[in-house]
């Protein structure tokens, strides 16, 4: 047993907010080699350019310090590319390490201490501490109904009579599938100027309703929108996120981040990913016939579940879903635990890869649920 010096020195107090505070962790050691359906990232990996791009790295390139400035513009080309636009330019995006930077750099830039953050239940779990951080009074609306629908109302009402310092709306939300009409979100931010809305849009191309081409910037300054390759480029390991908003809203976010928080080896992998998009074409496409195929059998098996958009969808084992979820794991397959999560508890989560993927999942995972029957 290790003694206390009562002489030690006393360890030094974080602010108020930190001290309540546990870390923001998950269970992402111990995953290779796996079939990983727990994080909803690419399963198959990234494309072939990439891998090339990244073998072809200089050893400069790594002594010196990282060149970004020319990825803005490669971001808003595939942007105006890929959803015929033409509208967005290089001072309307930022660049961070990974979108869970760009959340904390809106909390950084734009929470108040004391001020209301509104959000929806169940969703995304690194909102709140960001939130948390600045100490500002989070408000929760659940989803509503057995299908999880958006709470309009509510969201609406709270925005008008709560007046909230930053909304975001998981679009489409993890985990539930939940989308909101992009009209809707305008409107929203229209009716809403003293609040800033942030639409998390990581899983928006297996939704297909971006708000990015129907949203005017300089009349609704007070939307942000949020993009990765992670989830779709498979870079999740490399970390690149993206902001689009208005350049004088981008400009406030860009100022909380540091001048080289993008590594190189992100930097070649993203240039790489937006200009072999009909590889990300290609496994999209994959990705939905796999959805509707693992809509069809479920529902065929009567395995209860919840399947909207996004790439992901969720199950209530009639077993004890810790023990399907370790036997999965033996099986060589991981899911992710909804355990104690608001409306949701008892269920898994399930990322949706290729039909292949797919087809070995609902094997394993009925053979499981016989097991333990």
């Amino acid at each position: 047993m290790t003694s206390v010096n009562p002489c030690s020195p006393e360890i030094p107090k974080a602010r108020l907010e930190i001290e309540g505070m546990n870390a923001y962790s998950a269970p992402l050691e111990g995953r290779r080699k796996l079939l990983r359906l727990d994080f909803n990232e690419n399963t198959i990996g990234p494309s072939p350019k990439v891998i090339e791009a990244i073998r072809n790295i200089t050893s400069e390139e790594i002594a010196v310090y990282p060149e970004y400035k020319g990825l803005r513009k490669a971001f808003a080309n595939n942007l105006n590319a890929s959803l015929s636009l033409g509208s967005i330019v290089p001072n309307q995006i930022a660049i961070f390490n990974g979108v869970d930077a760009a959340i904390h750099s809106i909390f950084y830039a734009y929470g108040d201490r004391g001020k209301i953050f509104l959000t929806t239940t169940p969703t995304f779990g690194y909102y709140n501490p960001c939130a948390n951080m600045q100490g500002m009074k989070i408000i929760e609306i659940p989803y509503e109904g057995r299908n999880f629908n958006f709470p309009l109302n509510q969201i609406s009402l709270s925005l008008r009579n709560l007046k909230p310092k930053i909304l975001i709306i998981c679009n489409p939300n993890n985990p539930t599938g939940t989308s909101l009409e992009a009209r809707r979100i305008i409107q929203l931010a229209q009716e809403s100027p003293q609040t800033l809305i942030v639409i998390d849009e990581l899983y928006e191309a297996f939704l297909g309703d971006s708000i990015i081409p129907i949203v005017n910037f300089d009349q609704t300054p007070n939307l942000i929108v949020l993009r990765s390759l992670s989830k779709t480029s498979g870079l999740a390991g490399l970390r690149i996120g993206f902001a689009i908003g208005h350049p004088e809203v981008i400009d406030r976010i860009s100022r909380v981040t540091g001048p080289y928080d993008i590594n190189s080896f992100a930097v070649t992998a993203a240039f790489a990913a937006l200009g072999d998009q009909a590889y990300i074409d290609t496994y999209v496409a994959e990705v939905l016939k796999a959805r509707s195929w693992i809509k069809t059998e479920l529902s065929k098996e009567k395995i209860h579940h919840h399947l909207n958009s996004g790439n992901y969808f969720l199950l209530w084992p009639d077993q004890n879903p810790i023990a399907i979820e370790e036997h999965l794991k033996t099986s060589g397959i991981l899911v992710r635990n909804m355990k104690n999560k608001h409306l949701i508890d008892g269920s898994l989560r399930v990322s949706i890869g290729t039909t292949d993927q797919m087809k070995l999942f609902l094997d394993m995972y009925k053979k499981a649920a016989k097991l333990l029957h």
